[in-house]
Formats: structure tokens, C-alpha cells, sequence
């Protein structure tokens, strides 16, 4: 997909960044990650939006956790299933994506970025909820989500989240 850079304008719900951490334990470990972002691909509505520098974090982490051929494998595949973004060197990967993807939400296991403190302190610069995949996982109504932002009934699921 295209870079794009839409910081100007407001977050958008349907566009979602997972933090190294989460993509890493998607592909690794399954559980909670995996649930939040199948809710992603169970879509084509919905749009999973990542830096370079992010997948670069979070393919070491799998080249780190398990081998380097997964890891280059993984990258392969998920640099066509997000869309990318360009932020300044420097600015942390997740945050610098959801900021320039206009995502509305950013799934992390980081507890410093996820503490109502940090969320209350970014909001004045940016439209975001950071949170677990759990609560993300927990909290995703498809349906709900589309009515909201496309005109006519939510059609159900029309993508293979394993596919």
C-alpha cells in the first residue's frame, strides 16, 4: 500500500496499530494478540497501519524469539498486509504510526504507554486510546464500528483471518 501521512486530520476508527509487541506475540504466542488483530482481518474495512521502523522492532524481536527466516518471512507478509506510514527517526514506532496513520487505536503491551496516565497526558496531542489486545479484543463491535462509518447494515465478516 501507499505511504501516507493524514496527521492533520482526525483519527479514524477503523485504523488500528499494533505495537512490536503485539505483532511479534500474534505470530509467536497466539492468544489475546492474535484475537485483537484477527478482529482486523476478519475485515476489509479495517486497516492495520505500521511504519518501517515498527515492523523493523518487531521483526527483530521475532528474529530474536525464534529464528531469523520466520522472522523475514513474517516481514514479507505483513509489509503487504498494512499499510505504511513515514514518521521522524526517533519518535516511537507505535505512537509516530498511529499519529501519522490517523489511527484511533494502538495496541500495546507496554504498561507505560497503556496507563490511564499516559493515555490522559497524549490525549491534547493526540486522538488515540492505547490499550491491551485483550480490551481491544473485548470491546470491538464489527458491527457497531461499520453502521458508524459506512452507510447501510453491517454485511458480517468477509475476510479470512487466517487466509
Amino acid at each position: 500500500m501507499a505511504d501516507s501521512d493524514h496527521s492533520g486530520e482526525s483519527a479514524d476508527p477503523t485504523r488500528v496499530v499494533a505495537d512490536a509487541d503485539v505483532l511479534a506475540a500474534d505470530l509467536l504466542v497466539g492468544g489475546p494478540a492474535r484475537e485483537a488483530l484477527d478482529c482486523l482481518r476478519a475485515h476489509s474495512w479495517m486497516t492495520l497501519v505500521a511504519s518501517d521502523p515498527l515492523l523493523d522492532d518487531a521483526e527483530a524481536i521475532v528474529a530474536d524469539l525464534a529464528d531469523a527466516d520466520l522472522a523475514a518471512d513474517w516481514r514479507e507478509r505483513i509489509g503487504r498486509d498494512r499499510e505504511s506510514v513515514d514518521h521522524p527517526a526517533g519518535d516511537h514506532p507505535g505512537l509516530a504510526s498511529a499519529y501519522r496513520g490517523r489511527a484511533a487505536h494502538l495496541l500495546t503491551y507496554d504498561e507505560g504507554l497503556s496507563s490511564a496516565g499516559a493515555n490522559l497526558s497524549l490525549q491534547p496531542h493526540l486522538q488515540v486510546s492505547i490499550r491491551p489486545p485483550d480490551a481491544f479484543a473485548r470491546l470491538f463491535d464489527a458491527a457497531a464500528l461499520y453502521e458508524a462509518t459506512h452507510d447501510g447494515a453491517y454485511p458480517g465478516p468477509d475476510c479470512d483471518p487466517r487466509g
